[in-house]
């Protein structure tokens, strides 16, 4: 299941105009936890996120999908590791506009920023982070002709609840990590459950590909290897009702269906961010590891989006990052000066 809500008591969800010390651009697991280290540094953190909901893409695309390397816990649904971030940044109540694509960066007297969206808010800020993770990111959608007209009809590209697929006819396309993982998830949820790959090999954990393997051995899923999707088929009223593949000898199969959910991984695009002038490497950005400050001070970047030597695209390394980011934009804010650092052992936790 997704996340759970939110209410007044954890934080502020908030439209319009405003003013902050610090705008966060991305509301995924690094970017929460950046809201957590301004925090303790007494920086108030606003966040916004073209998302309807915190958590980026752990909440959006994999919330059911357990996480291994997080300090502390052996293992931890993604869905769940948003909770207790947010749990862990209540004492600060920082304020979120989700649903909001953010378009523009405008320098502003005194060294400070104006964010605006899409839709019109806008954001004063001492200083901006950029936590987007991929940035804008849509799923890698195959070539199939009305396709687009069955979107939401029983073609999606994401899985919030696997128990919404349950007595359900599903079939799954793919060969990686989420493809793997989201049918060892729905085995036991669908009525009938079938994983189609274009090739002979996975590209995922082979762990995962052999259970997957023994699963289809046992009869408990189809699984179709060097496998092609083909066409849909709707019924009368405009829903999926078919999926026809074909086989690497040209033989077409007519799949009953009431759900397709390709999982092609994600396209990424840095969007607006691209036009905003900093240095860019391939889709990534630059940064200064000392504080994660961008080639324009004032503005920084921390997770997926960044690139350095010996990056580790990992949420541990992102969390890593955000530490050294706030100190960096506490002394950008304060005009050089350093904050005063005590150890959570002894001060606890102060909310704002």
């Amino acid at each position: 299941m997704p996340p759970k809500a939110h209410g007044k008591g954890s934080a502020c969800f908030f439209a319009g105009m405003m003013e902050t010390d610090v705008c966060i651009v991305g509301a995924g697991p690094v970017g929460l936890f950046a809201v957590f280290e301004l925090g303790l540094l007494r920086l108030k953190a606003h966040v916004m996120d073209t998302l309807p909901v915190v958590g980026g893409q752990l909440a959006e695309i994999y919330p059911r999908k357990p996480i291994y390397d997080i300090p502390g816990y052996p293992s931890i649904l993604a869905g769940d590791l948003v909770d207790r971030l947010m749990e862990q940044i209540a004492p600060f109540h920082p304020s979120f506009g989700l649903g909001q694509k953010v378009r523009g960066l405008e320098a502003v007297e005194g060294g400070r920023w104006l964010v605006s969206s899409e839709n019109g808010d806008q954001v004063l800020a001492g200083a901006v982070v950029i936590a987007g993770g991929l940035g804008c990111f849509e799923p890698r959608k195959p070539d199939l002709v009305g396709l687009e007209a069955l979107e939401g009809r029983g073609v999606t590209y994401m899985i919030r609840d696997p128990q919404a697929f349950r007595g359900r006819k599903v079939v799954l396309a793919g060969g990686g990590d989420s493809a793997l993982d989201w049918t060892l998830q729905l085995v036991d949820v669908a009525e009938e459950l079938t994983l189609v790959h274009r090739s002979s090999a996975f590209r995922g954990a082979p762990e995962s590909a052999a259970r997957v393997q023994a699963l289809a051995d046992s009869g408990r899923l189809r699984l179709l290897t060097s496998t092609s999707l083909l066409s849909l088929q709707a019924n009368g009223e405009g829903w999926l009702e078919a999926v026809l593949v074909q086989t690497q000898g040209q033989e077409t199969l007519s799949l009953v269906a009431d759900d397709l959910i390709p999982l092609y991984g994600l396209t990424p695009q840095l969007g607006p961010i691209a036009d905003w002038g900093l240095a860019l490497d391939a889709s990534a950005i630059q940064v200064n590891t000392e504080t994660y400050q961008t080639s324009v001070p004032g503005i920084f970047a921390i997770g997926d989006i960044n690139t350095y030597p010996g990056k580790l695209k990992l949420i541990l390394s992102g969390f890593h990052e955000a530490a050294l980011m706030a100190h960096g934009a506490y002394r950008y804010i304060h005009g050089g000066a350093k904050p005063s650092f005590k150890y959570t052992t002894v001060t606890g936790v102060k909310g704002l």
